[in-house]
């Protein structure tokens, strides 16, 4: 289920009524824990926090003129996905957050590069994931960015 129109708010209408109320509170916890310099858009289908270009006006390289992403939020058919760059771009965070993530569930971590998915709601890690937005500025962003993707 990929859901595509222009704003947030048409974004979460589209929602599952089930998966409303955590979805709002997964985008508070990212807006509270980001460090300052993202901003939230839409992008590919998500609700997507970037570099805006007046930052970065170098941008995506995989689509021109488009703000460099960094975390997006998404409701698909079957869980909510919280994709985080900063775990695929640096080991050390990834090690930190696969070790921490038994400390938050007991679940199983469902986890791809940058995808962390929960099928149920209840089980969304709102403390850990608010960690791991306090863990990369813009700054350093960029700079990983620029080390590992830039071509």
């Amino acid at each position: 289920m990929q859901i595509f129109v222009d704003t947030v708010e048409e974004y979460i209408s589209q929602i599952p009524e089930e998966r409303r109320e955590a979805f709002r509170k997964l985008l508070e916890t990212v807006d509270r824990n980001l460090p300052k310099g993202f901003q939230q858009t839409m992008q590919y289908g998500m609700v997507t926090w970037v570099v805006p270009m007046e930052t970065y006006p170098a941008g995506y390289h995989c689509a021109k003129n488009t703000p460099l992403p960094f975390i997006s939020v998404a409701s698909q058919k079957n869980f909510i996905a919280f994709y985080n760059m900063g775990v695929y771009a640096d080991q050390k965070i990834l090690d930190w957050f696969v070790n921490e993530f038994p400390n938050h569930s007991k679940k199983k971590l469902d986890m791809g590069k940058s995808c962390i998915r929960f099928k149920k709601v209840e089980d969304i890690t709102y403390d850990l994931l608010g960690e791991l937005c306090q863990k990369i500025s813009v700054d350093e962003w960029i700079a990983m960015y620029e080390k590992n993707y830039k071509k």
